[in-house]
């Protein structure tokens, strides 16, 4: 467990590096491109089999001159993921400051310009707004996107949560029952300590919930990358990675630390509710989609050249 890479390049090689590489951060990174990558590869097949429309865009030639071409919208994904990072930062933040209202009151501006405390939910829904805007002003079908994102949107999750094991960020579970451990199960995977825990290590070995998520995660992009072929109509699959996601969340927060609040009589995390809300929106969506897409109706690339 590393909260600074740049420790494990040292541990490893003996070499010291000239500025420190945060664990989270790098991982975040990572996530964010495979996520960009994966739905760029979606959204290029789904323009190539007449599925979705081109787009166009300005480019200037070798003499100066501006012209007009149309491509796959996969050549604006680099442009929504700058989207989506940017309006993800702000909503994890806000989200997290409504969690921590307590905290907040106490020192607000540390808070706000503190390079921790994100919320993943506040990041999703949020930059989930902003890809929608601007897909929408550049003419992109919404729930096609969505469905060419949703299995990269799992697995880039799952990463980022590798993340937050390596940092030690406090996203960790309760205090591990040491009694209860199965004999074939390694250590590691039931207890763990976070000696160098960016925020300090918990008071006794806790279930280490980033890598149980980050395995959930793996699997669950593997069951909607299998069904990305899905014969139902724009916008099922998206709405099935909603019902897998709140549930993932919703199991993980049963043995994870986190604030709770009264909700209609019960003791809940923000997490546990929109969880919930996410996987009733999801199977509305699914009832919704149950229906066999037409034939596409787009002319396939090689038609539209011509």
């Amino acid at each position: 467990m590393y909260p600074r890479l740049s420790d494990l390049f040292k541990d490893l090689f003996g070499i010291e590096l000239p500025f420190p590489i945060y664990s989270f951060g790098a991982m975040v990174a990572i996530a964010v491109l495979t996520a960009t990558w994966l739905t760029a590869r979606e959204l290029d097949r789904r323009y190539r089999s007449g599925q979705l429309p081109g787009v166009r865009v300005r480019e200037r030639d070798k003499r100066g001159r501006v012209r007009t071409r149309q491509v796959s919208p996969a050549s604006l994904v680099g442009t929504m993921t700058l989207v989506a990072v940017g309006f993800g930062f702000v909503g994890a933040k806000i989200f997290h400051i409504l969690e921590n209202l307590d905290d907040f009151a106490l020192d607000p501006v540390g808070m706000l310009f503190s390079t921790g405390g994100f919320t993943f939910y506040g990041g999703l829904i949020f930059g989930a707004f902003g890809v929608a805007w601007y897909a929408r002003k550049k003419g992109i079908a919404i729930p096609v996107l969505a469905d060419a994102a949703a299995p990269g949107l799992m697995l880039a999750y799952g990463i980022g949560r590798i993340g937050c094991h390596l940092a030690g960020d406090g996203d960790w579970g309760i205090a591990a029952d040491l009694a209860a451990k199965p004999d074939w199960l390694p250590m590691w995977l039931w207890a763990e300590s976070y000696p160098r825990a960016i925020i300090g290590p918990p008071p006794a070995p806790v279930y280490p919930t980033s890598l149980y998520e980050f395995a959930m995660a793996a699997v669950l992009f593997g069951v909607l990358w299998a069904l990305r072929k899905h014969p139902f109509r724009p916008g099922w699959l998206f709405s099935l990675y909603l019902v897998l996601n709140g549930l993932e969340r919703f199991l993980i927060e049963q043995i994870r630390v986190n604030n709770r609040f009264d909700f209609l009589g019960l003791s809940v995390t923000q997490a546990e509710v929109i969880a919930v809300l996410l996987m009733v929106g999801g199977l509305v969506g699914l009832i919704w989609h149950w229906r066999r897409a037409e034939p596409a109706s787009v002319p396939a690339p090689e038609a539209q050249a011509g």
